[in-house]
């Protein structure tokens, strides 16, 4: 879907501030996984192709995940984010601290503490990523399991609201890339 002119500016505005609240987070691995220390987020997340080209890495806390049955929609979405949370807090376990990386191959899950890979989500497999309204330090996305098939809502904890936002609009501008590289290497066919 095109975006008009207030949109877009509207849009980009709340990713030059989530940008910001990134920078400023000294939760955020800014420089592993592939990026090099130097390497800071960008004001401007319409600048921040390159980077995000090699990964974008963000500290979270995994929740748990609960199938669905739609592969997106906002209420699905909420739902499913409900569910997990309340099963979080039934649960007294300590949750996982992940590395959570976003690049245009899409999202790949490492243990914070081990370093040990959890798991690589092509983002061919991933079907919608949204932060939660009513939970809104929690990011959520939805993708169908390589094994059964079956579509997986997998939901994280960020220490704050905005890099819960900052976290989906990375993906959002993962799925941009990813469709440009496909459309770039299919164009001369």
């Amino acid at each position: 879907a095109r975006l008009g002119t207030d949109q877009l500016r509207s849009a980009m505005e709340a990713l030059r501030a989530a940008g910001r609240a990134v920078l400023r987070s000294p939760r955020l691995a800014r420089h592993g996984l592939g990026l090099r220390r130097r390497r800071k987020l960008p004001e401007s997340w319409a600048d921040m192709q390159e980077p995000l080209l090699e990964g974008m890495c963000f500290t979270l806390k995994y929740l748990g995940m609960t199938l669905v049955e739609k592969p997106k929609g906002e209420d699905m979405a909420a739902a499913a984010i409900r569910r997990i949370v309340a099963t979080a807090r039934v649960g007294a376990r300590k949750f996982q601290k992940v590395i959570l990386t976003v690049s245009p191959r899409g999202i790949s899950l490492q243990d914070a503490d081990t370093k040990e890979m959890v798991e690589n989500i092509s983002i061919y497999r991933i079907s919608y990523c949204t932060t939660d309204k009513l939970q809104n330090k929690v990011f959520a996305y939805v993708a169908q399991s390589q094994e059964s098939g079956a579509l997986e809502c997998h939901a994280f904890l960020s220490p704050k609201k905005k890099i819960a936002q900052a976290v989906t609009l990375t993906v959002a501008q993962a799925f941009q890339m990813a469709l440009d590289l496909w459309e770039a290497t299919h164009a001369g066919r």
